[in-house]
């Protein structure tokens, strides 16, 4: 079995042949020290655990043991001076310290040979036979653990960097891109409406709104594919979902009816929902207190792509009354069909995990399993498998946990509030009196500043690892931006009111993001990860539905009762996230916050079983989950 935390796993090893060299009346002595000495290294269970990592570390793989001491190349000295009334003072207290999992565990044997061998320069120093040996040093071959962080560096913090940079760059990068296409391919169907959409498809106002729901209820019924990062292995799930919508985007270019057009639209709504699970993927390859930033980089896509879609759209309008293809026509083929161009590619760059990301080196990818040993193990190893990936029990277990719900509510809240911008915005800029394509050019400013600010706030949050006050924060920032957004004309000029949509956009874009990381830190397991994501986009996605009806044709162009709705439920969500810090500190404070761990995770019962969850202050003391000890510390 591998030991969780292997900063409290030590053994202590002294020759047998160092031992030999001492006779006579010395030999009891040395029976007492080789005695004394054994490992305590709890033994490893038949396949479980040892031949999961090196050394009894999770996730950790035995790939060569020829390549061990190259992979992980940390030859070092160490002196070690013992004396034999020492050790025979400490002999009954180390028995003691030891004996709870003595008897939890029956024995201890040595380290597999498998495990690395280091050159260590051994000083030992031994008085005679009243307790003091001949003092002499010898260099001996000794094996080394990787339980034994504290004494030895596994790595720097210069390699993790570059561990962390390579995943920025080649896979948060790329699954940002995939998001803003998705976010194109949904979008346009109001720019392939001014194109002549209707026209061609004889589609009055109610068909037209039926194409667009479509998308959103099979959107929100398929959340629940959120769970399956946990069963597939990613590199095919994510080539499969992004072909899949990029045919179907690219197939409206031949629809000839509203009925054809509806069910492409709803069968693309099925292939995009299942993406909206890429920050519980994150999670397989960043600790907790990086998530927010990955997360701020793939979510900042969509403020991105908006400011910019309006441009590109008129652009390929432009193109497409030239050409021999109607202009919404082409629209829908220019921006789907790349899609289908990079699902190709996703099939060979996306990894599965850690270990198997091309782009790293065979030192890199044990460096990138190791800085993760301590949290939440969704995919140690490449264990992403139907087998043992997703547990039934944990999944249930999430249902029946209230903070699922509260974050669900707090981001069904939120996208009431996003969905009414591209509704309210474009009124809002032609009753100031400008033109299309002014009112165009004064569009993208807010979503602009949204991009860099959800990549400010995201990087913060991680940085002083903490969620709620940056929830809170900028849920009373987009509150007071629909607060003015809802006075009546006469108190504000339309340019305050344009000023306005600032911290409206960039207060709900900043909770979202927020939001959606706070919900994958405090899961105590990646089945619940997985599960809570999927129930909170479930409830959360419902928003749109109902936040678009607020904003009726009759309340032109001001909309004062739909800007006061929103201003009220940012402000909820302020309070709502209020009470859960409030609760998740009790709950802290009631576990002491010791024994659980940022980001730690203790799923399967062969783990609770043998109880072997090392206390995080360094101790090297074992704590039983039976005794009701252990507890997952939240992030506030």
């Amino acid at each position: 079995m591998a030991l969780r935390n292997p900063q409290h796993a030590f053994s202590k090893t002294l020759s047998d042949e160092h031992l030999a060299t001492h006779s006579g009346s010395s030999s009891s002595s040395a029976a007492s020290a080789e005695r004394e000495v054994v490992h305590l290294t709890p033994d490893f269970d038949s396949d479980e655990g040892a031949d999961d990592g090196v050394d009894g570390v999770d996730g950790v793989d035995d790939d060569d043991d020829d390549d061990s001491d190259s992979d992980l190349d940390m030859g070092m000295g160490m002196g070690m001076g013992m004396r034999g009334g020492e050790r025979a003072q400490n002999d009954s207290y180390k028995m003691q310290r030891w004996q709870p999992v003595h008897r939890e565990k029956g024995k201890f044997k040595e380290l597999k040979k498998a495990d690395l061998d280091l050159d260590v320069d051994v000083d030992v120093d031994m008085d005679s036979d009243e307790d003091s040996y001949r003092d002499e040093t010898r260099r001996r071959r000794r094996r080394g653990s990787f339980s034994t962080v504290q004494s030895y560096q596994l790595y720097t913090p210069d390699e993790e960097r570059t561990v962390v940079r390579k995943f920025d760059r080649k896979l948060v990068v790329f699954v940002a891109l995939l998001y803003m296409l998705s976010f194109l391919d949904r979008s346009n169907i109001g720019n392939a409406k001014i194109a002549g959409l209707e026209r061609d498809l004889h589609l009055d106002s109610n068909k037209y709104e039926w194409v667009v729901t479509a998308f959103y209820i099979a959107y929100i019924c398929f959340e629940w594919m959120s769970i399956l990062w946990k069963v597939i292995p990613a590199h095919i799930y994510i080539t499969v979902i992004v072909l899949s919508w990029g045919i179907i985007a690219s197939l409206q270019s031949i629809a000839t009816s509203f009925a054809g057009l509806l069910v492409l639209r709803t069968l693309l709504g099925i292939g995009e929902a299942g993406f909206t699970g890429i920050p519980f993927y994150l999670s397989f390859f960043f600790k907790r207190e990086e998530l927010a930033f990955r997360t701020g980089i793939f979510l900042s896509a969509a403020p991105l792509a908006t400011s910019f879609a309006s441009s590109l759209a008129w652009g390929i309008v432009k193109l497409g009354e030239r050409s021999p293809i109607a202009p919404w026509r082409l629209l829908f083929l220019v921006e789907g069909f790349p899609s289908v161009l990079v699902a190709l590619f996703a099939w060979h760059h996306i990894p599965d995990s850690p270990n198997t990301a091309s782009y790293l080196t065979t030192r890199e990818k044990k460096i990138a399993r190791l800085r993760l040993r301590h949290e939440v193990t969704s995919s140690p190893s490449a264990k992403t498998t139907p087998s043992s990936g997703l547990k039934i029990r944990e999944v249930f277990l999430t249902f029946r946990d209230p903070k699922v719900y509260l974050t669900a509510l707090m981001f069904f809240f939120s996208n009431m509030a996003f969905s009414s911008m591209p509704i309210f915005l474009p009124t809002i800029l032609t009753h100031m009196g400008h033109s299309a394509s002014t009112s165009q050019a004064l569009s993208a400013p807010p979503y602009l500043l949204s991009f860099f600010s959800v990549l400010l706030t995201s990087y913060l949050s991680d940085k002083f690892c903490s969620r709620s006050p940056f929830l809170i924060f900028h849920a009373l920032l987009s509150s007071l931006g629909y607060t003015l957004l809802a006075l009546p004309p006469h108190f504000i000029s339309p340019s305050i009111r344009y000023l306005a949509i600032y911290p409206a956009c960039v207060g709900f874009f900043c909770v979202i993001t927020i939001l959606i990381t706070w919900t994958l830190n405090n899961q105590p397991s990646s089945s619940r990860q997985g599960t809570g994501f999927a129930i909170m986009q479930m409830v959360g996605q419902c928003g749109p539905l109902v936040g678009t009806r607020l904003y009726p044709e009759t309340q032109a162009p001001y909309y004062t009762e739909g800007m006061g709705v929103c201003a009220g439920v940012m402000f909820g969500v302020a309070g709502l996230g209020w009470g859960l810090r409030w609760w998740l500190g009790r709950e802290n404070q009631r576990s002491g916050g010791r024994y659980g761990r940022l980001g730690g995770e203790w799923e399967g019962e062969d783990e609770e079983e043998r109880g072997l969850v090392a206390n995080e202050n360094g101790n090297g003391k074992v704590k039983s989950r039976r005794d009701g000890k252990i507890s997952f510390l939240y992030m506030l």
